[in-house]
């Protein structure tokens, strides 16, 4: 009984390992397919209500989008501020961290621009780097340090690297230090808000409790992320090496190859938003998904 009790017990394993294998390969068919290299590094991409991708080629300050129906990236807007990372907000305006000059910026889709913040108690933030907003209406941003070349007479007036969130009146509350805070995503739905510690190699969790209110971050994950996104099953898509994929517990389930030296960021888009849209280097990609982007 008991050598047969083992078997069995065996025999059930292999059957729920092979159904985690599959709902693994589940998530997505085929492979990530190129639809551009013409950029020198590509950051911040975020879907608008079309589905259509808009993301930044910060090094050449310009803003591109890609139209899912016709496949072909087109030029949104030349002088940018140099954004990284964006998100689109109720409205359909495009909230860029323009980091320049260390500013968020609205941009709508006549291409007129509204500063948002450009400090926090009068100081220059070092660098806004990602953001995602909430139903309120409010900013939840990183702001890290990755010093720019291109930026004139630039001091540290801040040393500190911390996740800010600004809410709807433009009121900016400090939440939390990092060692180097780099790729944010939450969900309404979920009421979740995941934040990389990329310098750290982890990243955190936290629970949404209310206007720029947050739980105690927990750890997600032994893995740091320039960029990330969540699908509507709650799995988490972080960037780097490819695109890895973590189930809602912080267990690694697979790992997308893209053919390129780095990944900095990821979103959903296209046509039901079923479209993994991978920004990559001097690159961008698309993959077809069995999954869609969250709320």
């Amino acid at each position: 009984m008991k050598k047969y009790l083992r078997f069995s017990l065996m025999g059930l394993l292999l059957v729920l390992m092979n159904c985690q294998i599959q709902n693994h390969k589940s998530l997505f068919e085929g492979e990530p397919k190129l639809i551009s290299n013409q950029f020198t590094f590509t950051e911040g991409p975020a879907s608008d209500k079309s589905g259509n991708v808009y993301f930044t080629d910060q090094p050449n300050d310009k803003i591109y989008f890609w139209n899912w129906q016709t496949n072909k990236v087109e030029l949104f807007l030349a002088k940018t501020g140099r954004a990284n990372g964006t998100y689109f907000d109720k409205d359909d305006n495009l909230i860029t961290c323009s980091d320049d000059n260390g500013e968020i910026w609205k941009i709508n889709k006549n291409k007129e621009v509204q500063v948002l913040s450009q400090g926090f108690e009068g100081k220059r933030l070092n660098g806004p780097n990602d953001l995602w907003i909430d139903k309120f209406g409010g900013i939840y941003f990183t702001d890290p340090l990755y010093e720019r070349d291109y930026w004139k007479d630039f001091k540290v007036e801040i040393p500190e690297k911390s996740l800010y969130y600004r809410n709807e009146n433009g009121t900016i509350t400090k939440l939390e230090t990092f060692v180097q805070p780099n790729g944010i995503i939450g969900s309404q739905k979920l009421k979740k808000l995941y934040v990389s510690d990329i310098d750290a190699g982890k990243t955190y969790v936290y629970d949404i409790l209310g206007k720029g209110k947050l739980s105690e971050k927990r750890l997600f994950c032994e893995m740091g992320s320039d960029g990330m996104t969540l699908d509507s099953q709650g799995n988490l898509y972080l960037t780097g090496k490819g695109v890895t994929i973590f189930n809602n517990k912080g267990e690694k389930l697979t790992n997308i190859p893209i053919d390129e030296e780095w990944t900095s960021n990821v979103t959903f888009g296209g046509k039901g938003n079923s479209t993994l849209f991978v920004t990559a280097s001097n690159s961008v990609y698309v993959l077809p998904m069995n999954v869609t982007g969250i709320q």
